[in-house]
């Protein structure tokens, strides 16, 4: 595990300089992308917890964020003053909590039952209730919690994933209309299992601070490369359409 370790950090030195030219960390596999970027993003909250009390992170669903929890919760308990961070998701299927969809149950069962963490700190969207008005409610609470600029809410720290089809949050090539779309939250529908779920807008997410696409998989390989070089077929992708706007988006790739 030391020769392991040692090889990341040094990946991570290797690629200090195209992360400030092209904002790009490749890893060799999905175990060194989990065990890297938890020293990317442990060293992230601590520098905005050197700036502040508390931060906001909103986190999406997916096996590669779980990978991640389980990093950070193995390795990182003590590390990290979790008790500082409020955690938000990017988006929920409508399901309940204990439901093995739920990216809640998830994050739950993988990351958040093994650390020092307030449950007042961690804020569900509702999957059990009906979407609409949960829509609504996960907004109002977003808005009344999160410091705003430009008066949207902006988070510290988003982690995103990304779709074969380019999907991002649960933004569906067929639903465009959510990347700009006047609202905080909305329904979203699967296009394939017409499962009901709800969403960060495109706008939102422009909004945050720190952007962390974390991609895994060669079947993403040809998305990802259309988007960061600029292909026309990247315009079909909801991913194409992050794009920050007062703050900084970083791909960790593998």
């Amino acid at each position: 595990m030391f020769l392991k370790i040692q090889h990341i950090k040094w990946n991570l030195r290797r690629f200090e300089t195209l992360v400030k030219k092209e904002n790009i960390i490749k890893f060799s596999n999905s175990a060194e992308l989990a065990i890297g970027f938890a020293s990317i993003f442990s060293n992230k909250v601590i520098s905005l917890l050197n700036e502040k009390t508390e931060i906001n992170i909103a986190l999406s669903g997916g096996n590669t964020p779980l990978e991640l929890f389980n990093i950070l919760a193995a390795d990182y308990n003590a590390k990290i003053e979790w008790n500082n961070i409020n955690f938000y998701w990017v988006d929920e299927r409508c399901v309940p909590a204990d439901s093995p969809e739920s990216n809640f149950g998830n994050a739950y069962n993988t990351l958040f039952k093994f650390i020092n963490v307030s449950p007042a700190r961690l804020h569900r969207i509702k999957g059990e209730y009906d979407p609409e008005k949960e829509a609504e409610r996960y907004s109002e609470l977003v808005s009344h919690n999160i410091p705003a600029i430009n008066s949207l809410p902006s988070f510290d720290i988003i982690l995103l994933g990304i779709g074969d089809d380019g999907h991002t949050a649960s933004i569906f090539p067929n639903q465009m209309e959510l990347i700009t779309v006047d609202k905080i939250y909305a329904v979203a529908l699967h296009p394939d299992t017409g499962q009901k779920r709800i969403t960060m807008t495109g706008s939102l997410i422009n909004n945050a601070k720190y952007i962390y696409f974390l991609v895994r998989g060669k079947n993403k390989e040809n998305v990802v490369k259309n988007i960061l070089d600029g292909n026309e077929e990247a315009n079909k992708y909801p991913a194409n359409y992050i794009k920050p706007v007062n703050g900084e988006m970083i791909w960790i790739v593998s």
